[in-house]
């Protein structure tokens, strides 16, 4: 599972043999259920977690109905919000499927980059790059249709429609599970 994460970082750096120790001595790999609720509302998050097989799905309640925020899936990093910190969580972290993730805290990240300063070079480098991707999908989602939306992830998480519910997917697009309906129909009509 090391060489998971390693062929992931090797996307922003050289793997150098510094820097493949460290992963093997921080890596902590955790197996959850389908179901597994990772994050509540209201709770504190010191966890953070590399994805190495399976789906996670992050929402909030709104008047008792869910709401889909983002679906997480393999070699995707997923860092609450309040991840360190001593503010409760407005959101729930939940495995869509069977899940097999790379855990971090932050007192093993401090540790990590004292011992191997490449390591805290290279997750800024990461998490700009997610920011950066976050922002983008962000600003795609405000000046987007729903049809917009829906063509978009057909085209970046095609892979979504088949491990996620049609309820979800609608719930994450912004729009309900008939109007999801309405617009498949209609791209399978033209």
């Amino acid at each position: 599972m090391e060489n998971s994460i390693l062929k992931y970082l090797s996307k922003y750096t050289l793997i150098t043999k510094e820097l493949e120790n460290a992963v093997n001595e921080s890596a902590f790999f955790k197996t959850y259920k389908k179901g597994a609720i990772l994050l509540k509302e209201g709770g504190f998050s010191n966890e953070c977690y590399f994805i190495l097989k399976g789906c996670i799905r992050s929402y909030f309640l709104k008047d008792g109905e869910e709401k889909t925020i983002e679906f997480y899936t393999e070699e995707d990093v997923v860092t609450p919000a309040n991840y360190g910190k001593s503010t409760p969580s407005r959101y729930y972290l939940e495995c869509i499927e069977d899940t097999v993730v790379n855990v971090g805290n932050p007192t093993v990240e401090k540790e990590m980059y004292k011992k191997y300063p490449q390591l805290e070079s290279l997750s800024r480098v990461i998490a700009e790059v997610i920011l950066t991707k976050q922002q983008e999908s962000f600003t795609e989602f405000k000046t987007s249709t729903p049809k917009e939306r829906y063509l978009n992830l057909l085209k970046t998480k095609p892979d979504l429609l088949q491990r996620v519910s049609q309820y979800q997917i609608a719930s994450y697009l912004g729009i309900t599970p008939e109007s999801l309906s309405r617009i498949r129909k209609r791209i399978i009509n033209e």
